[in-house]
């Protein structure tokens, strides 16, 4: 039995029962059977269900964001805003999957040599709890519209989210088998993955589970692409716009409370700006409004679960007692839910526990440079390699890009995914590429065909 807690209040909302050996093996099936008449539908006639997943998601947006709310604490303008991020990559990949997978023509000693790109068969989508709409197309819209089927396996603590899910693409018209949810507990999905008819994974959450996942899908020869956790830095030097890398990055650190595998974590600032820049931080970070998710003018909801509040708590308490100085929250709040404050750690080091390790909560960890090379040094002093930012002239900042170790970059800009532009992580935040067209390529077998008689 899946048990949902409502993170505002701590009590329980939804059981929703797991899926027995006869009900698994019967998903599997399903997608496999209903694989090969999805591939012949075309691009047209899968873009079809596609937009119609997208348009369902729209019309019924208000009965979808509170399921969010309610399960996993997201406050409502934020889930509102997932549910149109969902749709709009639906879309998006009805539009443009044809074109990134149009066949490459490739000259050889060939009459015609060429690449297409088919279908892989099923691919299982294991899937966290911080954004279940969002995560979800991300994984099924372009696993689908390359003609594979799709199974998702939903974080325990989002079952609901996952009935709806399936819901809208039973209402959008998906051929039975398309896309399923699969109902089980985590230790059950190793079994899944080495079944024959599961042909790749995509896996999006914690190293240490990708690590677990890689490791079984190694073992049985399927491809896989892990999204993994970021220890996410921001380089803010002396000449950047300071009021606008104050707002973005701030943006960046809480959304979603902070439970978020891209968000700005390690802020890594100027000497010479460093006192001013902290202040304006710390000035926003007052500024925002921690309390009920279902209102519209929360800023933090709670986080989602209380080992994880316990553990940001843990990690706030051992960074201050290792020299950080604690300008905002820090205190475990009193009363119901899981709760935490918008806490800013100041003269944070690599070595410090908030400053090596994620955190996964509404927790900003500043850190002193003495220049540019100094602020690159620290921010590649990580296991992780998944986002950062760059807040200096346009110039200095692409320059920087390069250097630094991570699969997403922005210059002057928040850190965010885009349907249109692949995003994913080196070291220990995972491989391969989701989104954009990089994306796409990756659960698709891209077929050499070489046409005779050969030539010259």
């Amino acid at each position: 039995m899946l048990a949902v807690i409502d993170p505002r209040t701590g009590s329980t909302v939804r059981e929703v029962p797991t899926n027995d050996a006869a009900q698994i093996d019967g998903i599997l099936s399903a997608a496999a059977e209903a694989q090969p008449d999805w591939q012949a539908l075309g691009y047209d006639g899968r873009a079809r269900v596609l937009h119609a997943v997208a348009a369902y998601l729209r019309e019924h947006v208000d009965e979808l964001a509170p399921l969010m709310t309610e399960e996993m604490g997201k406050p409502k303008k934020e889930a509102l805003g997932e549910v149109e991020k969902a749709a709009w990559c639906a879309e998006h990949y009805a539009d443009n999957a044809e074109s990134y997978l149009a066949p490459q023509t490739i000259a050889s000693d060939a009459t015609q040599s060429y690449v297409q790109h088919l279908p892989l068969g099923t691919v299982l989508g294991i899937l966290p709890w911080n954004a279940p709409f969002w995560l979800a197309l991300r994984f099924a819209a372009p696993a689908l519209m390359a003609g594979n089927t799709a199974i998702m396996k939903p974080d325990p603590h989002v079952p609901g989210c996952a009935q709806a899910i399936e819901e809208v693409f039973v209402q959008a018209g998906a051929p039975r088998g398309v896309f399923q949810c699969l109902y089980v507990e985590t230790p059950d999905v190793a079994a899944v993955i080495r079944d024959r008819r599961v042909h790749a994974v995509s896996f999006t959450g914690s190293d240490r589970g990708g690590s677990a996942v890689a490791s079984i899908a190694a073992s049985e020869i399927k491809p896989a692409v892990l999204e993994l956790g970021g220890s996410d830095p921001s380089i803010v030097l002396a000449d950047a716009d300071l009021d606008a890398a104050a707002d973005t990055i701030t943006l960046s650190r809480i959304i979603n409370a902070g439970q978020s595998c891209i968000a700005a974590k390690r802020i890594i600032i100027e000497d010479a700006v460093y006192d001013t820049f902290v202040e304006k931080l710390r000035e926003r970070l007052a500024a925002l409004t921690v309390g009920d998710p279902r209102e519209l003018s929360t800023d933090v909801g709670p986080i989602a679960r209380d080992d994880l509040r316990q553990n940001l708590h843990r990690q706030v308490t051992e960074t201050v007692a290792a020299g950080a100085r604690c300008l905002l929250g820090g205190e475990m709040p009193e009363g119901d839910g899981f709760f935490y404050p918008v806490t800013l750690l100041a003269d944070v080091t690599n070595d410090m526990v908030a400053g090596c390790e994620e955190t996964f909560g509404p927790i900003m960890v500043t850190m002193t440079a003495t220049d540019a090379e100094d602020a690159l040094a620290k921010a590649n002093d990580t296991e992780y390699g998944l986002a950062a930012s760059v807040w200096s002239t346009r110039e200095r900042g692409e320059e920087l890009a390069a250097r630094i170790h991570a699969g997403q970059v922005s210059v002057n800009g928040i850190v965010k995914t885009d349907p249109r532009l692949p995003s994913g992580g080196i070291k220990r935040s995972g491989y391969g590429r989701e989104l954009g067209p990089h994306g796409i390529h990756e659960f698709v077998n891209a077929q050499q065909v070489w046409v005779g008689p050969k030539q010259g």
